[in-house]
């Protein structure tokens, strides 16, 4: 069946707006330029409107009587005196004209020191951007700044914010390594200390780089508007994920771009690892997705912490918690646990796909597993002849995510080595946080970040990838221990709140059967699973 056209008024209305939006936007101009003597007399009216008044307002009441007897006379002379009346107003206009002229400042360029600024950048960037066999080079030197550098913006203190520069179609903007000389040159030569951002158009041949403003630590942790399965890592740069959540910073609310994170069975990195340096803030990622994974009661939470300073103390005996582990036999048993827990969904789920039923409801529930600082945990193990903990975790990784399974591993930057293969292979989600050097954040994260990472950087800061998508700049939402006597009071309260209530001590329960150290697929319904929760150690 032929399609009828559409009406004409829907085909052409769009026009006709535009059209009439134009000649509105052409009369305002009009009307605007016609009008602007008279505005300019009604701002200077205005002024001197404002200045008689503060001028009445400052004088002693004993001298108003003489003023206003002194101007009284002056207006009866005016009126006396031929073309007086006229005379007044005319320098009454003048005199408001002058004063409601626009006196802003045309900025029509750089000043003397910025363009010493841009001509020193220009000529160390020749040895980067120049051949000998070029006949007629972009970058030479004594060459002119203008010729290369199409845009600029300087700071109050004189330094550059924003750049962009045309470099030769010759350069290698393709190889890393001449891409990093650049930017490290840029880097210095524009000022130490802040972080720039890089922007390469390889199609354009032009480079933008660009001063970025610190990420908000206001943010403290609260109930964020996230969908099933998602969980808020921290916020980044606006414009750098196509999604904002409301959040309250500093009693304000405003919009902000998280970086979130999804687990579950469609999650192409359901297991995440955190890698920084003592006090980047680590825990209080590990804190905040604890606090984030029960609310509701929607999740379970087992939480392993190897530190043993009580840094998650607040959340033992919480609905939802199965147990806050700090010693080493009681890590090892939850862990154990975790991994019959494991297997026991695998076999229900797969039983009731071969009945064609849908997964038992207890198989959906999400079950965290967070592991602080597990390292220290081997180091004791490996001490005592007992395997490290960390071992434990191969089910969870590799079958955990079918059966809404999540593990966090948090440990310290320093020791590298002492993260499990197992963990290591497993976790396609990363964290680093707190001061690194590019190379170290490229180990951890598996692609360099975009920008130029800082020597100081507030509790928090770091960089996240998830999976295989693009390196973000990473700040986590303040989410310290309550029981610290150094958290503010505004702080604490925000954890307190979010704590769910507290729950009955739990029934004793045998300790878990030894499992394999690993699930066979097509065996994974001969194993058995344990019954209930560990207990805490």
């Amino acid at each position: 069946m032929a399609r009828r056209p559409l009406p004409r008024i829907l085909t052409s209305g769009s026009v006709q707006i535009a059209r009439g939006r134009d000649m509105a936007r052409t009369a305002a101009d009009g009307a605007t330029d016609v009008l602007h003597p008279l505005i300019t007399v009604s701002r200077g009216l205005r002024m001197l409107a404002g200045a008689g008044r503060r001028r009445w307002a400052g004088t002693p009441k004993d001298r108003r009587g003489p003023a206003l007897f002194l101007v009284a006379a002056c207006v009866l002379v005016i009126a006396l005196v031929p073309y007086g009346p006229l005379l007044a107003l005319i320098g009454v206009m003048a005199v408001a004209g002058w004063k409601g002229r626009d006196r802003t400042p045309v900025s029509t360029g750089p000043d003397e020191a910025e363009v010493r600024r841009l001509q020193s950048l220009y000529e160390a960037l020749v040895p980067y951007f120049s051949v000998p066999e070029d006949p007629s080079p972009l970058f030479a030197h004594g060459g002119e700044w203008s010729t290369a550098f199409d845009g600029y913006a300087f700071d109050d203190g004189g330094r550059l914010t924003r750049l962009r520069l045309t470099y030769p179609p010759y350069f290698p903007d393709g190889e890393p390594d001449a891409r990093a000389r650049v930017e490290h040159l840029l880097h210095a030569k524009s000022g130490r200390g802040r972080e720039y951002l890089f922007d390469w158009d390889e199609e354009a041949n032009q480079l933008v780089m660009t001063v970025l403003s610190p990420l908000p630590t206001a943010i403290a942790a609260q109930h964020f508007v996230t969908g099933p399965g998602e969980s808020v890592l921290g916020f980044t740069d606006e414009g750098a994920v196509r999604r904002t959540v409301p959040v309250v910073a500093g009693g304000e609310a405003l919009d902000a771009s998280p970086v979130l994170w999804r687990t579950g069975p469609r999650s192409t990195a359901p297991h995440l690892l955190v890698l920084g340096r003592p006090g980047s803030g680590a825990t209080a990622l590990l804190r905040s997705l604890a606090l984030q994974a029960l609310r509701d009661g929607d999740g379970d939470v087992l939480i392993v912490e190897g530190s043993g300073t009580g840094e998650f103390a607040c959340l033992t005996g919480r609905e939802g918690v199965l147990a806050v582990e700090c010693g080493l036999s009681g890590a090892l048993a939850g862990l154990e646990w975790a991994a019959h827990e494991t297997q026991r969904r695998l076999i229900a789920a797969n039983r009731a796909r071969q009945s064609g039923l849908p997964a038992p409801q207890d198989t959906r529930r999400p079950l965290w597993i967070l592991l602080d600082r597990p390292s220290v945990f081997g180091h004791l193990a490996a001490a005592d002849g007992r395997p490290d903990p960390q071992e434990l975790l191969q089910i969870p990784l590799r079958h955990g995510g079918a059966v809404h399974v999540t593990v966090v591993v948090a440990d310290q930057l320093d020791a590298p080595a002492a993260v499990a293969e197992t963990v290591r292979s497993h976790t396609h989600a990363r964290v680093v946080l707190g001061p690194v050097s590019p190379a170290q954040a490229e180990a951890v994260l598996g692609a360099p970040p975009h920008t130029t990472p800082v020597p100081d950087v507030p509790p928090g800061r770091g960089y996240a990838r998830l999976g295989g998508g693009p390196v973000l700049r990473l700040q986590v939402p303040a989410t310290p221990d309550p029981y610290d006597e150094a958290t503010s009071e505004a702080h604490r309260r925000a954890v307190l709140d979010l704590l769910p209530p507290r729950s009955a001590p739990p029934a004793p329960v045998s300790p878990p059967v030894p499992v394999a150290d690993a699930v066979p697929d097509a065996h994974v319904e001969q194993a058995q699973a344990p019954v209930g929760a560990p207990a805490e150690g």
